[in-house]
């Protein structure tokens, strides 16, 4: 009897895990992401106006994992900083002492969330090194499969905030 419940059990979980894994849907690749939330007025940035913007050359990565080890290795990387697009968005604060409050939810059409202070854009070095990415091993970011992409190249776990098709930029304030 117990081998029969268990059996039956284990059926029933095999049958959760197959259903689950076909009902994914493949990514959808996104054009264009939008900014929002505690900002003036909310924007979205379509593929022609990052190319606006300047393109600079980032070189190669190394992605890995959280804990450090070796995915793969993307070439000839070509990208926009991120604060340079940022820029233009007017924060809902009465005074720039306030900025140090605001922080920037990277989301990708997956739900995966990549976050960024005000300050760690803006104020570090970290801010020259966070690029949505407009090239990749000789692709155009709108002939990747998976755009709009964005990393952050001194991380020391890179695969932590490599996010695949942004799909929007939510301003948020800590009270």
């Amino acid at each position: 009897m117990y081998y029969y419940l268990t059996m039956k059990k284990l059926c029933l979980f095999f049958l959760l895990c197959s259903a689950a894994a076909f009902a994914q849907e493949p990514l959808k690749q996104t054009l264009s992401f939008s900014i929002g939330g505690q900002v003036k007025n909310a924007s979205v940035i379509t593929m022609d106006s990052l190319n606006s913007y300047a393109i600079k050359p980032i070189g190669d990565i190394k992605v890995t994992d959280h804990t450090g080890t070796f995915k793969h290795e993307d070439d000839q990387l070509k990208g926009i900083l991120l604060k340079d697009i940022l820029n233009h968005t007017i924060l809902n604060a009465a005074s720039p002492k306030l900025y140090s409050r605001f922080y920037f939810a990277c989301t990708g059409n997956d739900g995966y969330v990549v976050v960024y202070s005000w300050n760690e854009l803006f104020n570090t070095e970290v801010g020259n090194h966070v690029f949505i990415i407009m090239e990749k091993n000789g692709i155009k970011a709108d002939k990747m499969p998976e755009s709009i992409q964005m990393t952050s190249t001194t991380d020391f776990k890179t695969g932590r905030r490599y996010l695949h098709n942004l799909d929007k930029i939510v301003v948020g304030k800590v009270e």
